[in-house]
């Protein structure tokens, strides 16, 4: 029902109890059956005998009526409650977590790693495999970063920062043995959804202790009412990796990606944060090199009634993290890269959604990126459904911005970007103003 998936959520309190007790009361029959609400109840009322038609239909409409306004009451009131509070990714922003720039590692060059990176900088990886990322790229990424940080501030949002962690130390499992990456990218640890926040079961054996950079403010947050789920850990053994994975060209990756193979197998749930999208009720996913099908339906069986989870796929040879090809800004608006073509785009469409090909990114092929693609230019993070921050070096993306009548924050990012990530991956939004509406 829809009273419960408000109250779920939100945080509860003994308020929100009471005002759905009354919601409850007022839509219940007088017999004391349960009444299933749907957004559309009209359709279905069956009148009582006696009861004419149009008096079910004027009770309907005033029932539902005040049954919205209730769950706006109960969506508001526990927003208030609780700093987890994020519905979708263009809602007003009012606290955020920005990530660290400090121990960035370059990851062992595993083969996880190796599926997921460029041929042209397998050399890179190969010689650097454990060791720090270049010490004058660190210092220009993280002034970008802390930059960037002051920015948000200024414009009245807080800021949140996980802990510093030593990622060069080595660590040993059962199952097998790696150093760490950083603690950069929050959008790949932390998925929100309305109040709770899950550590989500990464699939890089690089990044299995990444987590405890952020436990901290999760405790915090979690100790001020969000909720908080941590999805059965990967044993990240050999079993969790097609070892014979061919992928020495753009080709063997294209052909497999369109058979649905990928580096990781289904052997145990794995799946990045990075990789699902948020709109309301409408959750969007992608099966990837680090999100497999075992992951997606953990996650589908964890939501229940209270999303509708869709999967969809690209015309992608490495897919990793949703947000550089398919990134929703608004109501029924998402940036859909023209490079790599939603195969379920017809159904945004049908739903009266505005596709938006965002141009061909600025940056130079001098510019390294280790770990990412130049269309890291669409990588943007919505302040608000009018204000967007992006990259001061991509001006076809601010015009294209300016253009749909949203006003950009201008940020150099492209130092930091190296490191894999635009500002949606450097970025977990914690609170969002607004409430869990549909719009698919």
């Amino acid at each position: 029902m829809l009273g419960v998936r408000s109250l779920r959520g939100g945080c509860r309190g003994r308020e929100a109890v009471r005002i759905f007790s009354r919601m409850f009361q007022r839509l219940a029959p007088s017999g004391g059956r349960q009444l299933t609400v749907s957004s559309h109840m009209s359709s279905s009322a069956h009148p009582a005998p006696g009861v004419a038609e149009a008096d079910v239909a004027e009770q309907s409409i005033e029932s539902s009526s005040n049954y919205a306004h209730e769950t706006r009451a109960v969506n508001s009131m526990a927003r208030r409650q609780c700093p987890v509070w994020s519905h979708n990714e263009w809602d007003p922003l009012e606290e955020v977590i920005v990530g660290r720039v400090e121990g960035a590692m370059v990851p062992p060059f595993s083969t996880e790693v190796k599926a997921n990176t460029y041929q042209y900088h397998w050399d890179f990886f190969e010689k650097n495999g454990g060791k720090a990322f270049p010490a004058k790229h660190l210092e220009l990424a993280h002034e970008e970063v802390e930059e960037f940080v002051r920015i948000l501030e200024a414009e009245g949002i807080t800021v949140r920062r996980p802990e510093i962690c030593d990622f060069s130390k080595e660590y040993v499992t059962p199952d097998f043995r790696s150093s760490g990456l950083y603690s950069a990218m929050p959008r790949d640890v932390l998925l929100v959804l309305g109040d709770e926040i899950i550590e989500c079961p990464m699939a890089w054996r690089s990044r299995f202790f990444e987590f405890r950079a952020f436990r901290p403010l999760v405790r915090e947050y979690f100790k001020q009412g969000a909720r908080w789920t941590t999805p059965p850990k990967p044993l990240m053994n050999d079993e969790l990796y097609e070892q014979n994975y061919p992928m020495d060209t753009v080709e063997d990756r294209h052909h497999l990606a369109a058979e649905g193979k990928f580096i990781t197998t289904e052997y145990e749930p794995c799946f990045d944060a990075a990789d699902f999208i948020r709109a309301g009720k409408d959750i969007f996913v992608q099966r990837s090199q680090v999100t497999n099908k075992f992951g997606i339906e953990w996650m589908r069986r964890h939501l229940g009634d209270r999303y509708r989870l869709h999967v969809l796929s690209f015309d992608d040879p490495n897919p990793m993290h949703i947000d550089a090809t398919f990134n929703i800004i608004g109501p029924g608006l998402v940036l859909s890269n023209p490079d790599r073509p939603c195969h379920q785009i017809e159904h945004f469409k049908k739903a009266g959604w505005t596709i938006i090909k965002p141009p061909a990114p600025a940056m130079p092929d001098s510019h390294p990126l280790w770990m990412s693609s130049k269309w890291l230019s669409m990588n943007v993070l919505m302040l608000d459904p009018k204000r967007v921050v992006v990259d001061s070096n991509e001006v076809p993306t601010i015009k294209m911005f300016e253009k749909l009548g949203i006003e950009c924050v201008k940020v150099s990012l492209r130092f930091a970007n190296s490191l894999g990530g635009g500002f949606h991956c450097w970025t977990s939004d914690i609170r969002r103003r607004g409430i869990l509406e549909t719009y698919f």
